[in-house]
């Protein structure tokens, strides 16, 4: 990360069960609170954040499992998420949320349950992604986390999210597993102390899935939502993505839509992601979120 990236500071809050939420925070002006997705963390969006941060001071919580914050309760479900930023929200003050992926699914169940959120930009959510096929795919990758095969894991989820391109499906799977273990080694070595790395990200994709099991249903759910709402999705995206968004754009009473010429699920990631930033373009995500918060 280079020095510009590195202008940030860190705090952490306490959520209602006692679970402490850390955050990165950089920028000034109203609160924009930036909520990552699956195998990410705070880290993961500083390139957004300093875009934004000459408008809005821009919180970056890391979720349960992930860097600063602490783990996942035995019972988890959506409703710790919600209390985790209700507790970040009532600390800073803040009443802008951007949500990314399984990330945007808790901003959506936030800006239902908490009126301190005024606005919510909500980027592919993805709402409408198990199956039976994922489900089976889902107690593979299980099996093969806590057989510490963490690269075969990483495949599986892949796999089991559709967020791999359409030649993904034709690649041998032993070809894919040392493709991800070259990854991961190549992580390992690179991260500094305090980095959150790829291989201890994997075990928390069991939650982002879990996340979205339990939201199967729940659309007609957001026809309650007050909060101002920016449905966001790239034009590269799979399907199901897009078509969840549809599907959120005939039930919520106020949101607009934009689409990103070019661009994919991870397109408000940093650029040297290893996982999705080839694909990433956060300065093109911050025009169009500083539009719709200012």
């Amino acid at each position: 990360m280079n020095a510009a990236l590195a202008r940030y500071t860190t705090n952490s809050v306490m959520s209602k069960d006692g679970t402490a939420i850390g955050y990165r925070q950089v920028g000034r002006g109203p609160g924009l609170v930036v909520l990552h997705g699956a195998m990410e963390s705070a880290a993961s969006h500083m390139t957004l954040a300093e875009a934004l941060a000459d408008t809005f001071t821009v919180y970056l919580p890391d979720r349960r499992g992930r860097g600063r914050s602490g783990p996942y309760a035995d019972d988890y479900s959506v409703r710790s998420d919600i209390e985790d930023m209700d507790a970040l929200l009532t600390k800073t003050g803040a009443h802008f949320v951007f949500g990314v992926s399984s990330g945007a699914i808790i901003s959506l169940y936030a800006a239902l349950a908490l009126p301190s959120i005024q606005k919510a930009a909500i980027f592919e959510p993805p709402l409408l992604a198990s199956d039976s096929a994922s489900t089976a795919l889902l107690r593979r990758y299980d099996d093969e986390i806590a057989q510490g095969k963490v690269a075969a894991a990483l495949v599986t989820g892949m796999k089991a999210a559709r967020l791999g391109p359409p030649i993904f499906d034709l690649i041998p799977r032993w070809v894919l597993e040392r493709l991800t273990r070259t990854m991961l080694v190549r992580d390992d070595k690179r991260a500094s102390a305090g980095d959150v790395t790829v291989r201890m990200l994997a075990p928390t994709l069991h939650y982002d899935f879990a996340l979205v099991i339990q939201c199967q249903g729940a659309l007609e759910t957001f026809t309650s939502v007050r909060a101002d709402v920016l449905l966001l999705g790239g034009a590269k995206s799979p399907a199901f993505l897009k078509t969840g968004l549809d599907a959120l754009e005939r039930v919520l009473p106020s949101a607009e839509r934009f689409e990103f010429p070019g661009l994919a699920h991870s397109a408000s990631g940093n650029p040297d992601d290893p996982m999705t930033g080839r694909g990433a373009d956060p300065e093109r995500v911050a025009v169009e979120l500083r539009r719709f918060f200012a």
